[in-house]
């Protein structure tokens, strides 16, 4: 599924615009964004958990040379699935 058949079935189940679920779509994501960026989580019941965890620093090769590299720590966005969410699935 795109960003535009979630925009889609948003419109059609509020009986909204496109244009309005679009905003709606940018305001939800937005908000996630916010959270994580400043280093929270945000939980959406039933749903599951946004969180923000950090990477630790590994080793690598580079692709073209073959040359040993470290590749720094980084911080990664990662989501963990409610349960409620793991069970519509199965």
């Amino acid at each position: 599924m795109k960003r535009a058949d979630l925009v889609a079935i948003l419109a059609r189940d509020a009986r909204g615009s496109k244009g309005a679920a679009t905003r709606a779509l940018d305001a939800f994501l937005s908000g996630i964004r916010d959270g994580l960026r400043n280093g929270g989580t945000v939980t959406i019941s039933g749903f599951g958990t946004f969180l923000v965890t950090r990477r630790a620093p590994r080793g690598g090769r580079h692709p073209r040379t073959g040359k040993a590299i470290t590749i720094p720590s980084a911080r990664v966005p990662r989501f963990r699935p409610s349960r409620g969410l793991k069970a519509a699935i199965r």
